[in-house]
């Protein structure tokens, strides 16, 4: 006989006078251990309707039955056949006490109420795996019941066995030896197993009723038999039918009611679709709180990134990528000179921190950016574009170069590269890819074109390379981006100035694609209640702003960009709950907050449990934030000076508050990103109502 396996797979019967139902039942879902059928003349359609619902052979069969002088005779005969049995399956036995013919309605209330029970208990027992419900057994009464647990608590598949309406005394009244072997075929072909259904877990036993939870197999007790021992059920209540006829006549009143309560907890609206899944789906989401493991599913679901600088894009790889573009576009001389601007710092490990200065100040950036990306080792990189930072936390304040501690992954890749026009078309690709690979499904890139030349043309030419890059992937897999253009806070007032128009002039050339402004850059150099009357062309233009503020500064500083500015956005904003008022204002205006976690960690310093050095900074205001109901979602900000995904942030974010992010929040975090876009109504709604249908698919397929 088979072991007791921890997760079985379970064939639920009932039994009456007749059972042979339940060796035909078993021999069908379990071929290779009992080749019944092996003659049958119809055996190529049972093969096929197994594989159909991909069937997999039982360790356990359950049975259901009643007491009295024929069930009893019955019972034996299938007892001496599962010892019979070559690789027999674990038998468990349940007689329902005082019942036999079910000439009553208290008998046909307790068997009942074993069947139901018998159900519950085999899916919890299952685990997961596979519960057959044969149909064939026993008075109509017993399959009636069988079919109505199966319609409540799922199945893989309700069997039944046809046989031949006159069969021949061997297999009306067989001996147990005939059914452990194979049939011969002119026996076999009176036999015929069928599939009546597949059926799921009702979504009434997993929500609350009139203060009772949803059901589990412990508020309704049934003893496991031991193997190939009968247990007599011996309840005289009906506790689990009354609760199921409840349930199934209030369907309607309790659906209300459960998704009242969830509108009530929550602070943000999730997507509209989630509302339709299964409550105990819902209730999983809402419960699963998200770490490392979940990763997977944080880059399969498609999501927005609305805070990603152009020029801190790109990996280290990706650069060199593009420094190789640029490299061979070069002439021999070029490339020489580039070299002997380089040589000193290709033959040192360490050098020193004003280096930036000297690929400006020796020949062309571009051209020494290039050679450096190049010649230096993955080594002299590593140490001199990170290592030279370590730990990267607080480096506003921890470090004496401010923010330019923060800004040196990224000194290589920017406008170090972007300024050379080979450099546009491999940059725009690298982007693309690395879309596809995040699962990005909208992305607003945020630049300095002004500083890669003509800024009008950058854009132009950038947006066509963006275009020609998409051309190679699927249309259903094609991210959509758009563009933001940064102000400068340490550029003078005609220099800003200047921006802001370039700003409003892309807009009317590029309509669809560039979408709004920013201001960036040091928030102590410029408060916005001085440069506010050079926005006014972006005012009056009506473009969308987003405001970099209380990136380590105080609340004044976002409530400048806020009043003076007409933020639409804010870039970070971390110290908004400091001024309660402009925190309910930022709510009642749906004004949201583009957090980037790694980032912020980097340059203001927040703690981390992943990095012992953080452990005296404060705590990441995410969730207060949150739990206000402010509009907020998590961003990349440069993605490859930080060395991170956005299905990372959302990991690091939950790190940071100490794994208290679950599922649905992440979820509804995400809506947050598209609903806050700088698209046009109509492309917003549209591209809203695709992600909710993936977002849909990808969750509801965790069924």
């Amino acid at each position: 006989m088979n072991q007791i396996k921890p997760n079985p797979n379970i064939l639920l019967c009932t039994l009456g006078a007749s059972w042979a139902v339940i060796p035909e039942a078993y021999a069908f879902l379990a071929p290779e251990r009992l080749p019944l059928y092996q003659h049958h003349p119809q055996l190529g359609k049972l093969k096929a309707l197994n594989a159909d619902y991909q069937l997999q052979a039982p360790d356990e069969i359950w049975v259901c039955t009643t007491q009295g002088k024929q069930t009893q005779e019955s019972l034996e005969q299938l007892q001496q056949w599962i010892l019979l049995c070559p690789q027999a399956p674990i038998l468990r036995i349940w007689q329902a006490e005082q019942t036999d013919q079910l000439a009553s309605q208290e008998e046909c209330g307790k068997i009942r109420e074993l069947i139901l029970r018998a159900c519950l208990k085999a899916h919890q027992h299952a685990n997961g795996a596979q519960v057959v419900l044969s149909l064939a057994g026993g008075r109509k009464t017993m399959s009636a019941d069988l079919q109505w647990a199966g319609s409540l608590f799922g199945c893989q598949a309700l069997l039944h066995v046809i046989s031949a309406d006159s069969l021949p005394d061997q297999l009306r009244s067989p001996q147990p030896e005939l059914l452990t072997q194979a049939l011969p075929i002119q026996l076999a072909g009176l036999i015929m197993p069928l599939i009546a259904g597949q059926t799921t877990r009702s979504d009434l036993l997993d929500i609350s009723v009139d203060g009772a939870g949803p059901i589990h197999s412990s508020s309704y007790p049934l003893k496991l038999p031991a193997p190939n021992r009968p247990e007599k059920f011996k309840n005289t209540e009906t506790e689990l039918t009354r609760e199921l006829n409840k349930r199934e006549k209030a369907s309607s009143r309790l659906f209300g009611n459960y998704l009242l309560e969830i509108s009530r907890d929550e602070c943000h609206e999730n997507w509209r679709s989630l509302y339709r899944l299964p409550p105990r789906l819902i209730d999983q989401l809402r419960t699963t709180l998200l770490t490392d493991q979940h990763r997977d599913w944080l880059v399969r679901l498609p999501k927005a990134d609305l805070h990603r600088h152009l020029g801190g894009c790109l990996d280290l790889a990706g650069q060199r990528r593009v420094a190789g573009t640029i490299w061979h576009s070069l002439t021999t001389v070029e490339q020489s000179r580039a070299l002997q601007s380089c040589q000193t710092l290709l033959g040192t490990s360490d050098w020193p921190w004003r280096w930036p200065d000297q690929l400006k100040s020796r020949g062309s950036r571009n051209h020494n950016s290039a050679a450096l990306l190049l010649h230096a080792s993955d080594a002299q990189l590593e140490q001199n574009l990170w290592g030279i930072t370590e730990p990267r936390i607080a480096l506003k304040t921890q470090h004496s170069a401010n923010f330019a501690a923060y800004e040196r992954p990224g000194e290589l890749t920017g406008s170090a590269l972007l300024s050379h026009p080979a450099a546009i078309q491999p940059y725009a690709q690298a982007i693309v890819q690395q879309a596809v690979d995040e699962g990005l499904a909208y992305v607003e890139l945020r630049g300095s074109p002004q500083k890669y030349g003509d800024g009008l043309a950058f854009i132009k030419n950038f947006h066509h390379a963006l275009s020609e890059a998409l051309k190679s992937l699927p249309a259903h897999n094609q991210p959509l981006f758009r563009f933001i253009i940064i102000a400068d806070r340490r550029s003078n007032e005609t220099a800003l100035a200047k921006t802001i128009n370039l700003a409003v002039a892309a807009k009317q050339q590029l309509p669809d694609f560039v979408v709004g402004l920013d201001m960036a850059g040091d928030e102590q150099q410029t408060r916005p209640e001085k440069i506010a009357h050079l926005f006014n062309p972006a005012f009056e233009y009506c473009l969308p702003i987003t405001i970099h503020a209380g990136e380590g500064e105080q609340a004044e500083s976002i409530w400048q960009a806020a009043y003076h500015l007409h933020a639409d956005r804010i870039g970070h904003g971390l110290t908004l709950n400091d001024n309660a008022n402009l925190a309910q204002r930022f709510r009642d205006r749906n004004i949201c907050l583009e957090l980037c976690p790694t980032s912020n960690r980097e340059v203001v310093g927040f703690y981390d449990p992943r990095f012992p050095a953080s452990r005296n900074y404060s705590r990441y205001p995410l969730l207060d934030l949150w739990k206000k109901g402010l509009p907020l979602t998590l961003c990349t900000d440069n993605p490859g000076i930080s060395r991170t995904t956005l299905a990372d942030e959302y990991l690091t974010a939950s790190a940071m508050i100490d794994n208290q992010l679950n599922q649905w929040d992440v979820l509804a975090m995400i809506k947050q990103g598209f609903v806050h876009s700088f698209l046009s109504g109509s492309c917003k709604e549209t591209l809203l109502k695709q992600v909710d249908a993936q977002i849909y698919q990808l969750i509801s397929a965790q069924i």
